[in-house]
């Protein structure tokens, strides 16, 4: 086993002294969510920024229960006229945070990085977060924003495959996201890009490492306490993916996990899951890193290794090749 990167476990130690979900009421919870995302050069740093060529707009779409809040990056030089958009992916991004915690600017890097590198369009959603929407009130936000961004391809400058990707909370509503399409009948998913994702909410954290950086087992008690909330229920497959009864027909995926990460377990039954079903996946565990640490390109390098690794796979599975590229 490789030792955890220094740099992210001192930065996970830092952020635990100064404040942790498991020691938070609702209210103190709820104020943190309030507070506006800070963005300066220590933060573009740290976590990233969407590259100087990639274009990024807010703007809000119809949900179940009101307007939801998305940013739509498109690629350098490209048009919303549809025209333009001829054969461009669309890819739908769900962010972590435990479904309580993060915002749109948490996956400018991220995204930026898809839109500039694969040439599709982007579509960031911020989904309402826990306790004060509880359980399933963030899957509901996704499938209506996705549903919208399927629908508006050609509004969005886009008319290729679609895809789907988060992390952590975001790989769980990504794989989440697949079951729906599927049993609506739609929007149809290419690919599912899953980093270290959350699949099974029923599983006994207790066990083991219980104070590794970003997550702890008192940490993602209280993530799935204030998600689900008292009455909800752990083993639905929309909150946990892998107890799906059945996992044939979905999209192909990637699955990223981190060595130094309790949810580790969680990527590797999914991807077992999606084989045993017949889905195609490609596995990748990145040594000597935690949970998070794709969210933290100015901290490690596995970082952007594993960012290289979404893009290929994303160009495999959602860019069209044409005969001149086969030749």
């Amino acid at each position: 086993m490789a030792r955890i990167n220094r740099r992210l476990l001192v930065w996970g130690w830092i952020t635990r002294r100064q404040v942790s979900v498991a020691t938070m009421s609702d209210p103190e919870i709820i104020a943190v969510q309030s507070r506006k995302f800070p963005v300066n050069a220590v933060t573009r740093w740290l976590l990233g920024a969407a590259p100087s060529g990639v274009e990024a707009t807010d703007r809000s779409v119809p949900g179940a229960d009101g307007q939801i809040p998305v940013r739509v990056y498109r690629p350098a030089g490209a048009s919303r006229a549809s025209g333009d958009g001829a054969g461009r992916p669309l890819v739908v991004y769900f962010h972590g945070g435990g479904f309580v915690f993060g915002s749109l600017p948490m996956g400018d890097w991220i995204c930026g990085t898809v839109a500039e590198q694969v040439g599709a369009v982007v579509v960031s959603v911020d989904y309402r977060l826990a306790p004060a929407h509880r359980f399933p009130a963030a899957v509901e936000d996704c499938y209506a924003a996705l549903a919208w961004a399927a629908g508006s391809q050609a509004e969005l400058g886009a008319a290729g495959p679609i895809g789907v990707m988060g992390e952590s909370a975001g790989g769980c509503l990504s794989a989440v996201m697949c079951l729906l399409a599927r049993e609506r009948g739609g929007p149809a998913i290419a690919h599912q890009a899953l980093i270290y994702p959350v699949t099974d909410m029923t599983a006994d954290r207790s066990a083991g490492k219980q104070d590794l950086p970003f997550l702890s087992a008192a940490e993602m008690d209280a993530y799935k306490r204030h998600y689900l909330g008292p009455d909800g229920d752990a083993a639905n497959p929309w909150a946990s993916p892998l107890l799906a009864a059945d996992h044939a027909g979905l999209p192909p995926a990637l699955i990223q996990v981190a060595e130094h990460d309790p949810l580790r377990s969680d990527g590797l039954r999914y991807a077992a899951a999606l084989r045993a079903a017949g889905v195609p996946v490609r596995f990748t565990e990145y040594v000597g890193v935690p949970h998070g640490f794709v969210n933290f390109p100015g901290l490690s390098s596995a970082a952007h290794q594993a960012m290289n690794e979404v893009v290929a796979a994303q160009r495999e599975a959602l860019t069209p090749v044409t005969e001149g590229d086969r030749r």
